[in-house]
Order: structure tokens, then C-alpha cells, then sequence
């Protein structure tokens, strides 16, 4: 079966409500960027993923302890920087973060007491 036939002037009017016409997006809005109007920007949720990475891992490697603390202390840091963005509204991985806190305060912890045993038993 062919195409049904194209007009000269083009393919048909635009309907009603199509802004621009011809399916694309309107040129430049009010706020200065090409696009959609009205479209969120990503979240940025890498903060409190990395703290909740490193801190399982300062949790799971609490033997090597000079290790295990630095990476507690950093998910510590990231973790609590990830919250805070997630409560502004920037991030939508709240409980990661929460996650990533509690499991650096565990490695620092856990890494602390492996140093007070290693120096306990020397």
C-alpha cells in the first residue's frame, strides 16, 4: 500500500496546542537552556553512593586498620554531605547516605578497636 499523498505546502496543518509545530521543542525558554520547559535536572546522587560504598568497605576491612579508618572517615564525610543534599532536594538517595553514615561510623569504630587490640596484645 503507498503513502497517502503530501500536500505542496507540506504535510498539514499543526494541530491546536502544538507549540512550534512539527513535534520539536520551542527554542530557547526563560531560564536560558534549550529544551523542554519544566524538566527537572538529574539528581546528583553520587555523594551518598560513595559514602555508602566506602564505608561497607571500611566496615568489611576493619582488619587493615590505618585503611579501614581513613575510609570510614571519608564515608563519614560523604555520607553526611549526600544527606544533606537529599534534604534540599538535589539528591533522591537519602537512605544511602543514612546508610553510608552509619556504615563509616562502624569501620572508624570497628577499626579503632582492632588498633586498641593490636596494641593490647603487643
Amino acid at each position: 500500500m503507498p503513502p497517502p499523498p503530501i500536500a505542496p505546502d507540506g504535510p498539514g496543518q499543526v494541530p491546536y496546542g502544538y507549540p512550534g509545530g512539527h513535534g520539536y521543542p520551542p527554542g530557547p525558554s526563560a531560564a536560558g537552556y534549550y529544551g523542554w520547559p519544566g524538566v527537572q535536572a538529574m539528581p546528583s546522587n553520587g555523594l551518598g553512593t560513595a559514602g555508602l560504598v566506602l564505608g561497607i568497605i571500611s566496615a568489611v576491612i576493619f582488619c587493615l586498620w590505618p585503611v579501614a579508618i581513613i575510609l570510614g572517615v571519608l564515608a563519614l564525610i560523604f555520607g553526611t554531605i549526600g544527606r544533606g543534599k537529599a534534604r534540599r532536594g538535589e539528591a533522591t538517595n537519602a537512605g544511602q547516605a543514612l546508610a553510608g553514615v552509619i556504615c563509616g561510623a562502624a569501620g572508624v569504630v570497628l577499626g579503632l578497636v582492632m588498633l586498641a587490640f593490636l596494641i593490647a596484645t603487643s
